[in-house]
């Protein structure tokens, strides 16, 4: 019986985890793109036929909106590559990151931005933050029992050659001699 529950969590890990990392992604993308909607349009108080209307992102009245959502779209694949405490650690602060955005998209759907806002794109902001924050907090609380990368995507030490020349047994000293008598030392 204990044969059959193992893989059975070892399948529901790596579920979670891709679950966790398309969620960090997913909203931090969806605020991405929202920020850089425009939230409000300007109307200038000239005659009907100069009407003059410039709209500003949400990412010009809010600066650190999109800054944030990169952070998180980077974060969000920062999760595949730890493991242990600091994967753990990333969930913390992707869930504060996470929380943040929805902040930044609450304060542009509440908040006195001088003009009236589209209402659509505040919201889809708060959205991507709370699907940010819940990637980052299912991080946070069970990160630590997902699987890591394989060990085929570690960095595998050099193989140890003779001296380290390019000839084999030789060092570079031989190699350059071998080059003054004509030869080609990676030939060998």
């Amino acid at each position: 019986m204990n044969a059959t529950v193992e893989p059975a969590r070892g399948g529901s890990g790596r579920r979670e985890l891709a679950y966790a990392v398309l969620l960090c992604l997913a909203g931090a993308g969806l605020a991405l793109w929202a920020v850089t909607r425009t939230w409000v349009v300007d109307s200038g108080g000239r005659a009907d036929p100069l009407l003059v209307e410039e709209g500003r992102t949400g990412g010009q009245l809010l600066p650190w909106l999109p800054a944030l959502a990169l952070v998180g779209l980077a974060g969000g694949g920062a999760v595949l590559a730890t493991r242990g405490r600091p994967r753990r650690v990333l969930g913390g602060l992707l869930t504060l990151l996470g929380l943040a955005l929805a902040a930044g998209g609450g304060y542009g759907l509440l908040g006195d931005l001088g003009d009236p806002v589209a209402r659509q794109w505040p919201t889809l902001t708060l959205l991507g933050g709370v699907l940010a924050a819940v990637g980052g907090g299912s991080t946070l609380l069970r990160g630590h029992r997902w699987p890591a990368m394989g060990a085929r995507y570690e960095r595998r030490p050099s193989r140890p050659t003779g001296t380290g020349g390019p000839i084999e047994g030789g060092g570079t000293v031989d190699a350059w001699e071998a080059l003054d008598r004509g030869e080609d030392p990676t030939v060998r």
